[in-house]
């Protein structure tokens, strides 16, 4: 579970993001705080243009803020301007990505995949390698460690995916509709994933999701509008079948058992 007594990993402090200038102006985030603890998962939902992509984009250190300041693992990393003079290592150390597609390299099988992260890293090859297979046996497609993205399953993709994501053992990891291309019950099995991952690794894990079929997944769901976040309500005010025009959402946690596979294949679909 969260542990809100430690520092969190993630905070941002009045973080705003605007494109253009004058009359062209947009304002893509305006005035944003929050805070992710370890083993939180949190959403961040809104309609589509809300400024959810482009906050987690800034959290990853791909996006320039135009103001705020910004903390990752206990470091300052942003504050009006960036601290860190090599963005790239900053990531490979702290920040585990997962997109909405699986994007694994077609000429590499499963385990080069996961292995590509850490020889960017600078880790041997043997290291590289027994790590990608450490993972793939962790996310129980071990077996498929050799088969070609052409050969798996969508959902052993994205499994695949998800280890190339924890390569590096981040503290950050920030998935970007993960559950888009999956039926709802692959998609509630890959966020019981991401749960006991967060709590295995002491991970904050910021999801984007339109996914309404999943949101007692989350810890907290923070809802943008306008590149404002809103209010907060309680999970008891949550109706089943529609999240409310509000920010803030504090629900139970669940973590399941994850020893349930992903073995069938999916449809694709990004925001």
């Amino acid at each position: 579970m969260a542990d809100i007594s430690k520092p969190p990993v993630v905070r941002v402090e009045h973080l705003s993001k605007y494109f253009g200038q004058g009359a062209a102006r947009v304002n893509a985030l305006i005035d944003i705080n929050m805070d992710v603890y370890p083993g939180q998962v949190v959403g961040l939902m809104g309609p589509s243009g809300s400024g959810k992509t482009t906050l987690l984009h800034c959290i990853a250190c791909i996006l320039e803020p135009s103001s705020g300041r910004i903390t990752l693992d206990g470091e300052v990393v942003y504050d009006e301007h960036w601290l860190k003079s090599d963005l790239r290592r900053l990531r490979l150390d702290k920040i585990g990505f997962i997109f909405q597609y699986p994007n694994l390299l077609p000429f590499l099988d499963g385990s080069d995949n996961v292995a590509l992260v850490l020889d960017l890293a600078g880790y041997s090859s043997a290291a590289a390698r027994g790590r990608a297979v450490e993972l793939l046996d962790y996310l129980e497609v071990g077996h498929r460690k050799h088969a070609f993205p052409r050969q798996l399953s969508g959902g052993e993709a994205q499994r695949v995916a998800i280890a190339r994501a924890l390569a590096n053992k981040p503290r950050i990891i920030l998935a970007d509709e993960p559950t888009a291309p999956l039926d709802s019950a692959r998609a509630r099995i890959v966020m019981n994933l991401l749960r006991q991952i967060a709590v295995d690794q002491s991970a904050a894990i910021i999801v984007v999701t339109h996914d309404e079929m999943i949101l007692d997944q989350f810890d907290h769901i923070f809802r943008l509008r306008d590149g404002r976040l809103e209010g907060e309500v309680a999970a008891s005010e949550l109706s089943r079948s529609k999240l409310p025009s509000v920010g803030t959402v504090v629900v139970t946690p669940k973590i399941s058992n994850v020893t349930a596979g992903v073995e069938a294949g999916s449809t694709h679909g990004t925001e």
